[in-house]
């Protein structure tokens, strides 16, 4: 773990998730859906502007759905992982950095810069995933994957709070208001994320690519790449079924994250309870994140992730039954344990399941299913909710996903699938 900790090449990877979690927490779990409504779409019903925020979220999940999978071809193809990291990072850097230029009123300029902000986002997170294999070693990929997403709790959770100690106190910071306030917090994700991902580029090595780097025969032999690999995928039964597990379980994960706040209005709970519960999950999130990657070391990351997905069904159950602030607290601290160490022991898992030389190719089928997640789980919620009119059920209806992906990935092999993808292991 020390070595890792002072390891340059490991550490320069793991500060793209504290530059782009920023984003992730600040913009779009926080503060966008919030001041969307109360700024940019004023004059709207509640309704059509929630219908306008699920639209934008919805439309960004299946441009990088559609996209991913090719760009990941293309990139193993020519060695383009960093080029085309850096070239969706920009686009999500410029586009929040627009928001704080956007007018009252300027619904749809608003939603468009909020939509390919998180294109550049999630498009950036294929190539940063890909990017593990080449900056340790496959026994230390669980604590190098740890130390990511520990680091993007961190680094997101600071400067949320200092967004959120801004919007409540502006005139201590020397704003006039509130929207001030929000609107200067858009602008220091930009920078933050911006100043932060320098060190990637820098440091981070990049295994050469298997054909040549011309761009037209890259793209060329991307798609036939992707071809291939989908053939593949269909090949190699464990990689199929962890794809498969990974897609529902991450379902639920993704819809917790994106609806929490939703269901916690619901229920009547103040904004400020709310802000307050996604920070603690936040911190909380950072410590839990390398803890679970020394479990995963120790007990192995399928394990470590099956555990993870238990403790997450229990919470599903207890908050269909929640009726105080207090247990959403304590929900809020329990998700903390065990979200990231999910999602960064998944991520180390799948690196072990595929062949190294077609990484980002296959994070891209891997990242594809994460935003599939991120429009089934919403809208089979939303759908419950609209249905029997009770956000109770429409929570409860989320523990599918955490049942079925964790039966599915018990079935997975790793050892009978690193047999086929990696020879001499």
């Amino acid at each position: 773990m020390q070595h890792h900790l002072h390891n340059r090449t490991v550490l320069s990877w793991a500060l793209y998730d504290w530059a782009n979690s920023a984003y992730a927490t600040t913009v779009m779990a926080g503060f966008f859906p919030v001041f969307f409504k109360a700024y940019w779409s004023t004059g709207e019903s509640a309704t059509q502007s929630s219908f306008q925020l699920g639209l934008a979220n919805a439309l960004a999940s299946l441009v990088i759905v559609m996209l991913a999978p090719v760009l990941g071809a293309i990139a193993d193809v020519g060695g383009l992982r960093k080029h085309f990291l850096a070239l969706f990072a920009l686009l999500g850097i410029v586009m929040t950095t627009g928001l704080y230029f956007v007018g009252q009123g300027e619904t749809w300029v608003a939603l468009a810069c909020f939509s390919l902000a998180s294109i550049g986002f999630s498009g950036s997170i294929v190539f940063y995933d890909s990017l593990i294999v080449s900056v340790t070693d496959e026994p230390h990929y669980d604590i190098s994957s740890a130390w990511g997403y520990a680091l993007g709790y961190l680094g997101g959770g600071l400067l949320f709070a200092d967004a959120v100690a801004m919007s409540l106190w502006p005139q201590s910071f020397g704003l006039a208001d509130q929207t001030a306030a929000v609107r200067l917090s858009f602008l220091l994700v930009a920078i933050w994320w911006l100043v932060f991902s320098i060190p990637l580029l820098l440091f981070v090595p990049e295994q050469a690519g298997h054909g040549r780097t011309s761009l037209g025969l890259a793209i060329a032999g991307g798609f036939r790449q992707l071809a291939h690999t989908a053939h593949k995928v269909r090949r190699l039964r464990h990689v199929f079924l962890f794809l498969l597990a990974y897609w529902l379980y991450i379902d639920g994960v993704d819809t917790i994250v994106r609806m929490a706040v939703d269901y916690g209005m619901a229920l009547g709970f103040s904004s400020d309870t709310l802000i307050t519960a996604l920070l603690i999950t936040q911190f909380i999130g950072f410590p839990a994140a390398i803890g679970f990657g020394l479990l995963g070391r120790r007990i192995g990351a399928r394990p470590a992730i099956l555990v993870g997905l238990a403790i997450y069904f229990i919470v599903i159950v207890w908050a269909y039954f929640m009726d105080q602030v207090a247990e959403f607290y304590g929900i809020a601290v329990v998700i903390g344990l065990v979200q990231g160490g999910v999602q960064s022991l998944s991520r180390s898992l799948y690196a072990r399941l595929i062949p190294p030389e077609q990484t980002a190719e296959f994070f891209g089928f891997y990242n594809m299913l994460g935003k599939f997640a991120a429009i089934l789980g919403p809208l089979v919620m939303g759908a419950v909710g609209l249905l029997t009119g009770s956000p109770r059920l429409a929570i409860l209806s989320i523990g599918i996903f955490f049942l079925a992906g964790g039966l599915l990935l018990w079935q997975v092999n790793v050892k009978a699938a690193q047999a086929i993808v990696h020879p001499s292991v």
